[in-house]
């Protein structure tokens, strides 16, 4: 049985870490807008994000990168998917307005199936430290909720077949791929 088809019930260790050539399976996702979505996408590539809690100043940072380029992404052929570990309401002032679709998973499920962890790290690696400080006088963050503030991020690049071709754990919280560097990765890809 693939790492990516295991159900974990709470208490349960989280998944190995997945990696290129894991099979990812199946599911129906809830967006944070009612809709439901595939994935795997079977006309797309599909780049799920699982970023930290709703309010998070640097994932939301990102974000907004993402969606100023969300047509050349789409152009690319990939679908952005982005998980949070907060709940739909929490998410909503923060991720309602994006182009692309947000998923709430505020049991952090998705987390253990795809082996997201937490840590200290994630606010402690000075490397970190720059993304807070461009932040810091922009926006206030929101409290991070029952899934704590130690979340790290993660992004997987997941073929229309169901296998991940990219993945990366990141090892802070402004750890993830930027970009150009998705389009790059998807490019390889097509």
């Amino acid at each position: 049985m693939s790492t990516a088809s295991r159900t974990f019930r709470r208490g349960d260790r989280p998944t190995p870490r997945l990696t290129p050539g894991d099979a990812v399976a199946p599911r129906i996702l809830t967006t944070i807008t009612s809709e439901r979505l595939r994935v795997p996408d079977p006309a797309a590539l599909v780049h799920l994000q699982f970023r930290r809690f709703a309010g998070c100043p640097v994932c939301n940072l990102h974000l907004r990168s993402v969606a100023r380029r969300h047509q050349e992404i789409r152009a690319a052929g990939i679908r952005e998917v982005a998980v949070f570990h907060s709940t739909a309401e929490s998410m909503l002032p923060h991720q309602g307005d994006l182009p692309f679709p947000a998923v709430a998973d505020p049991g952090k499920s998705l987390y253990a199936a795809f082996g997201v962890e937490s840590s200290p790290r994630a606010l402690l690696d000075p490397r970190a430290w720059p993304a807070f400080f461009r932040v810091a006088f922009t926006r206030m963050p929101s409290a991070p909720g029952p899934g704590g503030a130690l979340g790290l991020p993660a992004d997987f690049l997941i073929g229309p077949d169901g296998l991940i071709r990219e993945v990366k754990y990141g090892r802070r919280a402004d750890d993830q791929w930027p970009v150009d560097e998705l389009l790059s990765l998807a490019a390889r890809h097509r």
